[in-house]
């Protein structure tokens, strides 16, 4: 591994002294502004007459990012920016030749459609974050807070201000007026921002900049021009306080004698979220019983694999400010904060052979949140947060109808502390994190961690232009609880210390804490020339666990990546862009097993036509696992090789579409996949917008891994021939009737079933062909009665039963669905009424996904709630 890792360097080395051509000198423009006196005011209704307006100069000269790099637009752009003691105001002039054909499509909040214009503001100045308003020729606004220097764009984040537009025979004209307020910034007596402004002309699908910037520049806040000619701007602590109010009503198929479900629910409900300005730099915000209610439903997902699904974030106080909080320690999607993990489904259950009926809650409550953060103008970026959860309970009708409630999910206290500091011309940064779970746990909930804790180090150096780049971390965990509950953490299959075969991991049932470590180092160039080079290792020892407040996959694992790609920046008559990738990786666990390779090969192009085409390959000669036989001895796979093609058409159109073929193959037919995708996007009329994303897959596999059993007192390892296949289709519409007011849908149903065939037992796990590693049952040994539910095996073929095999055919439905009416009746202060739409089953195995489909979603009565919410913004 050692010598895998030198060659891994050196070849970066080598590419850093190759005579690549980096980016060229730029010189930075600036824009200065001047104040607004205060017996003029500027009305923000997209005509730009006002007097307020002529205290100030146009600027223009804007020059074109994509796909011409550095040529002159195809129409003209100029603006202005003044400011009050409260408020910046913006004027933006969009010439086009044919006001006609602008294109002014409308849509929700933050859905960049039609003809726009951006400005982008670095208050901070840090060079890595930056605030981003846009506007289009129909009026929508959208608003995202940067950060990473243009890696990441939330657009969760929804300040206040307030904008316009107008068409008219030059063009068309927007206006903003942006409250102090919104922006961070330090005190001063001149302020200097980054700057930037971003034109798309839609028709030519052309984006152009106020500040020129190559297209192979390292990032993009780090590339802003200046704004000069703010003096004596006073920073405003930020006071906003959201309370709102639920009605929920749900209705369901009632359940003969159950006192739980006897056909709807109603509930009234309240809370307050409230945003306090602590300086202009640092924001408090709380929430106090916050309603997730009109959150879209989780897509379907099921893993045969038995490791967790992960699932995006989606509740409104956890989004915002995400990126402070994110600790990315690994690759996928390990992290030392996962939001999700709190206010999750309760982990309790309630047994007994005296259990008639029970109400068990689908989710924790969050009893309240507290969230400080925000960053200071020394570069300092802080993070602080504290959620609690209650105590959940089950309530249980016994069988001889008594009530009782027992408990299911304990009161949960989650602690996550986040710091970044900036240095180096804000070239480099240094941080941390500390995250802390702490349950008060009762002696039935015993089996749950009672402590768990989290820290880590990080940091990244640039230099030469921010080209080149070094990074890295360190994590550490320490959990503790019971000897149960350090057991069951043990023998998960996130560390599966009962490997039989691993000499360096041992199940100790005494234990009672468990402390892991974890890290990654990265060295790579990220802009300049047309080559990216990175490369590094990353580590997760058996120990380690995160998945308290965290999230973590799999433990026990190093893993040494490289990738090379080629950036074809420059367009020709062929092409605006392309590029093409070649990565490599390699896997270890702690005891030096060698346990996979892969090399991969990618290859985008997006044509003149502004149609596009994506390829990929990759070989895998080597496959083991340490996890498929779930706590059983190493498995070895045949070699595999797949590869995908995607193409599609020009997404300005009114219908474009994608279409997309996924094929991978195992020697041997060990197991295969096989994936067809369609998307298309349709909107007839600037109002309404229709999307839709179809895959259906096929997924057989000859050594699926079924059950551990028992035979002559050693473990017997039984896998199975599995036919699986997978179909889900998400849709969604969006109805605006204005900016401000619209109705979207989300719908999806989702179907897999598996039938399971040519039972078979583990022999060799490691042996090369897979005739040896299995071996199948003949019929003389596994039969079924007529109508069992399970496959009786008599292995040694004496007349006696050695062990049964559970019937593991499945058939899972599932269906959801969200009807949203949104209607932001004044800035910031909302009402939603909903329709959401569920239902979850089991289908026949032996039947199509067809057949499945409508007996089990169209032909089901389904769960529904219709919920009203009101919110309401007083800013102080």
């Amino acid at each position: 591994m050692i010598d895998r890792l030198c060659m891994v360097f050196i070849l970066m080395t080598s590419f850093s002294i190759i005579g690549q051509k980096d980016s060229a000198n730029i010189v930075k423009r600036t824009y200065t502004t001047a104040v607004l006196p205060h017996d003029i005011h500027i009305v923000i209704d997209g005509d730009l007459s006002d007097d307020g307006w002529n205290v100030v100069e146009w600027d223009g000269g804007f020059t074109v990012f994509d796909p011409n790099n550095g040529e002159p637009p195809s129409q003209r752009t100029k603006f202005k920016i003044t400011y009050d003691d409260r408020f910046l105001y913006v004027a933006v002039r969009c010439y086009d030749s044919v006001p006609s054909n602008i294109e002014k499509r409308l849509a929700r909040r933050d859905n960049f459609a039609g003809d726009w214009i951006e400005i982008n503001i670095d208050s901070y100045n840090d060079k890595r974050t930056g605030f981003s308003f846009n506007v289009s020729a129909a009026g929508v606004k959208g608003d995202e807070f940067i950060s990473r220097n243009g890696d990441y764009w939330d657009d969760s984040w929804n300040p206040i201000w307030y904008t316009a537009a107008n068409i008219d025979d030059e063009g068309w004209t927007a206006e903003m007026k942006i409250p102090f307020s919104q922006l961070k910034f330090g005190k001063k007596q001149e302020q200097v921002w980054g700057l930037q402004l971003n034109r798309r002309y839609f028709r030519g699908e052309e984006r152009s900049l106020w500040q020129p910037m190559q297209r192979d520049a390292p990032g993009w806040v780090s590339e802003f021009g200046m704004l000069k000619g703010l003096i004596d701007i006073q920073p405003q602590k930020q006071l906003e306080i959201q309370p709102f109010v639920v009605n929920q009503f749900d209705t369901y198929p009632a359940e003969e004698n159950n006192p739980f479900r006897d056909g709807d629910d109603f509930r009234l409900n309240g809370g307050l979220d409230a945003k306090i300005g602590i300086t202009n730099d640092l924001t408090l915000d709380l929430t106090v019983n916050p309603d997730f209610g009109q959150v879209d439903a989780d897509p379907g997902a099921i893993a045969l694999d038995g490791f967790q699904i992960f699932f995006e974030e989606r509740r409104p106080f956890f989004i915002e400010n995400k990126n402070i909080f994110d600790y990315e320690f690994a690759d996928g999607n390990d992290n030392l904060f996962y939001s999700r993990r709190i206010g999750r489904d309760p982990q309790g259950f309630v047994v007994g052979n005296d259990v008639g009926f029970v109400d068990q809650p689908k989710n924790s409550t969050i009893l309240g949140a507290a969230k400080f953060s925000g960053k200071t103008k020394n570069g300092w970026s802080l993070g602080l947060l504290e959620s609690v959860t209650g105590n959940m309970y089950a309530e249980v009708q016994d069988t001889l109808g008594g009530r009782r409630k027992e408990l299911v999910e304990p009161l949960t206290n989650y602690l996550v502390g986040r710091v970044q500091k900036d240095f180096n011309d804000r070239n480099s940064f240094v941080g941390g994190i500390f995250t802390a779970t702490n349950r008060n746990l009762p002696d039935n909930l015993d089996f749950l961690r009672k402590e768990a804790y989290s820290g880590g180090f990080d940091f990244r150096h640039s230099w030469k232009e921010r080209n080149y780049y070094l990074e890295g971390n360190l994590v550490g965990s320490h959990i503790v609880g019971s000897e149960e509950a350090i057991e069951r953490t043990q023998k998960s299959i996130t560390h599966l210390f009962q490997r039989v075969d691993a000499g360096h991991v041992e199940v100790d049932s005494n234990r009672t804490s468990l402390s892991g470590t974890g890290g990654k180092l990265e060295a790579g160039k990220a802009g300049g020339g047309n080559w990216r080079y990175n490369g590094g290792v990353i580590w997760r020892s058996p120990e380690l666990e995160l998945n308290d407040v965290g999230f973590l996959r799999q433990a026990d694992e190093i893993k040494q990546y490289a990738s090379l790609r080629r950036l074809f920046l420059r367009p020709t008559n062929f092409f605006r862009t392309a590029q093409m990738e070649l990565e490599q990786y390699t896997t270890y666990d702690f005891e030096g097993n060698y346990n996979r390779i892969q090399y991969e090969f990618q290859g985008f192009i997006n044509y003149k036509n502004n149609w596009w085409t994506e390829v990929g390959a990759a070989h895998k000669p080597r496959i083991y696992s340490n996890t498929v036989l779930r706590g059983g001895p190493r498995w070895r796979w045949s070699e595999e090789n797949f590869w995908y093609l995607f193409f599609g058409s020009d997404a300005r159109k009114k219908f474009n579409f994608t279409l997309g073929y996924v094929n991978s193959q195992a020697a041997e037919d060990n197991f295969s996949l096989v994936r067809y995708v369609l998307r298309f996007n349709y909107q007839p009329f600037d109002a309404f917008s229709l999307s839709v994303s179809s895959e259906y897959e096929e997924n057989p596999n000859k050594t699926q891994y079924v059950m551990e059993a028992s035979f002559n007192n050693t473990p017997r390892y039984v896998t199975a021939n599995i036919d699986q296949r997978t179909f889900n289709t998400s849709i969604r519409f969006n109805y605006s009737l204005n900016s401000n007011l619209s109705i979207q849908y989300y719908g999806e149903p989702f179907i897999s079933r598996g039938t399971y065939t040519d039972f078979n037992y583990v022999e060799d796990p490691i042996a090369e062909k897979l005739k040896d590693r299995v071996t199948l049952y003949s019929d003389g040994q596994i039969s079924r009665i007529n109508g069992g539910s399970s496959y009786m095996v008599d292995e040694d073929i004496d007349g006696v039963t050695d062990y049964e095999i559970e019937d593991p055919d499945f058939s899972y439905v599932q269906f959801r669905s969200n009807l949203v009416l949104r209607w932001e009746y004044v800035p910031g202060s909302e009402i939603f009424l909903v329709w959401s739409q569920g239902v979850v089953g089991f289908g026949d195995p032996t039947e199509t996904l067809g057949r499945n489909l409508d007996n089990q979603i169209l032909g089901q009565k389904k769960e529904n709630t219709f919920l009203l919410k009101a919110t309401y913004r007083f800013i102080l």
